[in-house]
């Protein structure tokens, strides 16, 4: 596919209960939706803020980057990202939904994601890391560090925040250094026609169990693609991340 088949979207939203304000929240200097901005517009030719807040949106556009105000009742950015495509879209083919909170993303890593639409029958698109097999099995284990089962050609089988595949027999001491796991880092990309479907979907059971929205696509049949990456990147989720994010600030 062609570069401008893509738009990227960032959702950014002021309230949040851990840190209010945080798109606008400095870092080097910068908005911290700037740096973000600026990562994925050296990939994409359209970049758009979805915001629910006229200071993010005057932030955006005083800094030479397009905004677009979206509804305050989204649940969560995936009905934000459809709505920004829908007011501010050119027609692009696939809609890649990036994480407001993550100044430090990669470009090559939107990249990779890009590729998986090479193949036809890829509807949705993620990033999956291999964890370490010199990791420790804690690590691997935490709730908040979501696993993906990967199969042939690079297919999510499953996502869960228990420890998939069971290593049977063996002390989960060992289980890293016995099979290659794989963690899930949270960027999307989507059909445009695809991410039309999805947000009129109910939740699914598994999705109830898990607490994780990827589960309802496959629940419903929808193919997800991952694209591997090793790179590590910096989340900004309360004020201390961003004391940390200071030091890597070149």
């Amino acid at each position: 596919m062609k570069r401008e088949d893509f738009i990227g979207i960032i959702p950014a939203r002021w309230a949040s209960s851990r840190f209010p304000g945080k798109p606008l929240a400095l870092l080097g200097g910068r908005p911290v939706i700037e740096h973000v901005w600026r990562r994925v517009s050296a990939v994409l030719e359209h970049v758009v803020v979805a915001t629910d807040d006229e200071r993010i949106s005057a932030t955006v556009e005083a800094f030479g980057g397009e905004a677009v105000l979206t509804s305050t009742n989204h649940l969560n950015g995936t009905s934000r990202c459809l709505e920004a495509y829908e007011k501010a879209g050119r027609g692009e083919k696939v809609v890649i939904n990036i994480q407001g909170d993550e100044p430090f993303i990669d470009p090559g890593q939107v990249e990779a994601v890009m590729g998986c639409f090479d193949d036809a029958s890829t509807d949705i698109a993620t990033l999956v890391r291999p964890f370490p097999q010199e990791g420790n099995y804690e690590d691997l284990a935490n709730p908040n560090r979501p696993k993906v089962v990967v199969g042939a050609g690079g297919r999510a089988l499953y996502f869960s925040r228990q420890v998939v595949p069971y290593v049977r027999g063996k002390e989960p001491s060992l289980w890293p250094s016995l099979h290659q796991y794989y963690t899930h880092i949270g960027l999307y990309a989507y059909r445009a026609d695809v991410l039309r479907r999805i947000v009129t979907l109910a939740p699914s059971p598994l999705e109830l169990a898990e607490s994780l929205e990827q589960l309802r696509w496959l629940e419903n049949g929808l193919t997800i693609s991952t694209a591997v990456t090793t790179v590590e990147t910096i989340g900004i989720d309360t004020p201390e991340d961003l004391l940390q994010a200071q030091k890597f600030i070149v």
